[in-house]
């Protein structure tokens, strides 16, 4: 059953051709991950599928409804796509679970009570129960990761975006987030991952769409890219990053 399609979709800011006719698609359950070098177009075609950027011209489907459709609702589509940022964006002066119950309250309209547990079940799933009251300060950036995580889980989104989640995190941390993140996979959530991490992508993607200049230049099962990539931009980029450890 196919949650999400993406068909020729064009961005451009100014002269600047971002996107360049980007079509993939992905069923109910799958983890795909977005590669590519620097300025290829990953994060704006996130922002794309949520409507934080608009597109210039082709189409995006979440479940079915047509995302650039007038008619369709804004927040009631941002309701079914949950998005952690790279830079964690939390509200330092709320706790952990306040961070959480924020948005199930004022988006949602769940009464105080039902948001508190819904908070704090999403935060024990993050392994985080015990930093329910902490503030951001208070939390290491891998921590930080975690709630912004558990914050998007707790609306219940169809799919999840992850843009480069642990691009801000010093070393040692980024294995926690990526565990929270395959253990979201082997529960069955639809993730798109923009990611770096070949070991994540290695273990839990089903699809890699490598983009390169605004344009898929290749998609295919981890197996295929690592070890038997058909261009040779692909494998270019794939040995660059193994060469830095990722």
């Amino acid at each position: 059953m196919t949650l999400l399609r993406v068909e020729d979709v064009h961005k451009s800011y100014g002269d600047e051709e971002v996107l360049k006719g980007v079509s993939f698609e992905m069923d109910r359950g799958d983890v795909d991950v977005l590669m590519g070098p620097s300025g290829s177009g990953k994060s704006t075609m996130l922002r794309c599928i949520n409507r934080l950027t608009e597109i210039d011209s082709g189409g995006i489907w979440l479940d079915g409804t047509p995302v650039y459709d007038p008619e369709t609702d804004v927040n009631e589509l941002r309701q079914d796509v949950g998005m952690v940022f790279q830079d964690f964006n939390l509200f330092a002066h709320l706790t952990a679970l306040e961070n959480i119950t924020l948005g199930l309250k004022r988006v949602l309209g769940v009464p105080e009570a039902e948001a508190t547990e819904r908070a704090a079940d999403h935060l024990a799933q993050v392994g985080l129960a015990a930093q329910a009251d902490s503030y951001p300060a208070e939390l290491s950036g891998g921590q930080q990761q975690r709630v912004g995580i558990a914050r998007a889980l707790a609306m219940e989104p169809k799919l999840m975006l992850f843009d480069e989640p642990t691009s801000a995190l010093d070393p040692e941390l980024v294995g926690e987030v990526v565990e929270v993140m395959r253990d979201l996979a082997e529960r069955g959530m639809t993730m798109l991952v923009v990611s770096h991490e070949m070991g994540f992508a290695r273990s839990a993607a089903d699809d890699i769409h490598f983009l390169d200049s605004g344009r898929i230049v290749e998609s295919g099962p981890p197996e295929q890219l690592f070890q038997r990539p058909e261009h040779d931009r692909t494998s270019e980029f794939l040995t660059g990053l193994q060469s830095n450890g990722h």
